[in-house]
């Protein structure tokens, strides 16, 4: 059982401006972690508030937000950035 990664077009604009090095450690998290695992809830946490419904995954200080489908068993990833710009509506 697998889940595929998609991206809002925007959080692959944010992907894209980050630096090489946290881009290529986001994607292995992606690929290698949350896209093999049975529940890539178990890696992750829910979120509050605005973003209720969504769920936070860490790498380094960096936030990947994303909307899980179990029906299709995908993760859409709706935000990439820094922890101190991630949050701000």
């Amino acid at each position: 059982m697998a889940w595929t990664i998609e991206f809002d077009p925007r959080a692959a604009r944010a992907l894209k401006k980050l630096d090489r090095t946290i881009r290529r450690e986001i994607a292995d998290f992606l690929h290698n972690r949350i896209a093999k695992a049975e529940n890539p809830r178990r890696f992750g946490k829910p979120l509050k508030g605005l973003k209720f419904g969504l769920w936070r995954f860490r790498v380094r200080d960096y936030r990947i937000i994303s909307r899980l489908r179990d029906d299709r068993l995908v993760v859409l990833v709706v935000e990439v950035g820094h922890r101190s710009t991630i949050y701000d509506d």
